[in-house]
This record gives structure tokens, C-alpha cells and sequence, in this order.
């Protein structure tokens, strides 16, 4: 009885460590993520940004989060794909700051 708990327990213990073994990380760019969200916010709270401008963005930067989630669906995210993830947060980074700088004057 006790050699088949502790067989369980570990078959268990085996089962959970492989499936978080499994999940894709890209912590780069989720960092990224969670600034450029924050750039919007801090946009549109200032005035650099008007609503439609940080709503626009606000798309774009949710149509990458969904690419990344299809990307990380297979429990692995190929460099091409993490390339592609990044060419895009960099476009949306710069399409952020030249919204914010562009030189409206109130």
C-alpha cells in the first residue's frame, strides 16, 4: 500500500514538473509588452495621445499579444517566429513615440 502512494506521488510529481517544463517563456518580450502598454496609458493621461491614437495602439499592441499566443500554442516558440514577434513590438514601439511626438501644439 505504501510502495503504490509513493509510486503515485511520484508518477504525480513527474507529470507537473513536464508540463511546466512545457511552457514557452519569452520574457523579453512581455517585458516589452507591459512598457509600451504603459507608454499609451501615460500618453493619453498627459495629452500626447489623443483617445483614437492610444485606442489605435492599444489594437495594434493586442494583435501582438495574439501572435504570441499562437506562436507559443505549440509549447515552443522558434527563433523565426521570436523574430517576427519583435520586428513587430518594434514598430509598435516607434509608431508609439512618433504619435507622442508629433508636434501638436494646444
Amino acid at each position: 500500500m505504501k510502495t503504490k502512494l509513493i509510486g503515485g506521488l511520484l508518477v504525480a510529481m513527474f507529470a507537473v514538473s513536464t508540463a511546466a517544463e512545457a511552457q514557452t517563456r519569452t520574457p523579453v518580450i512581455n517585458g516589452r509588452e507591459s512598457y509600451q502598454k504603459a507608454r499609451i496609458r501615460q500618453g493619453e493621461r498627459s495629452g500626447q495621445l489623443t483617445h483614437a491614437e492610444a485606442r489605435n495602439l492599444a489594437r495594434r499592441e493586442n494583435s501582438l499579444q495574439r501572435q504570441k499566443m499562437i506562436a507559443k500554442s505549440n509549447g515552443y516558440v522558434s527563433p523565426a517566429e521570436r523574430a517576427h514577434l519583435q520586428r513587430k513590438e518594434n514598430r509598435i514601439s516607434r509608431a508609439i513615440y512618433r504619435k507622442k511626438h508629433n508636434y501638436r501644439h494646444y
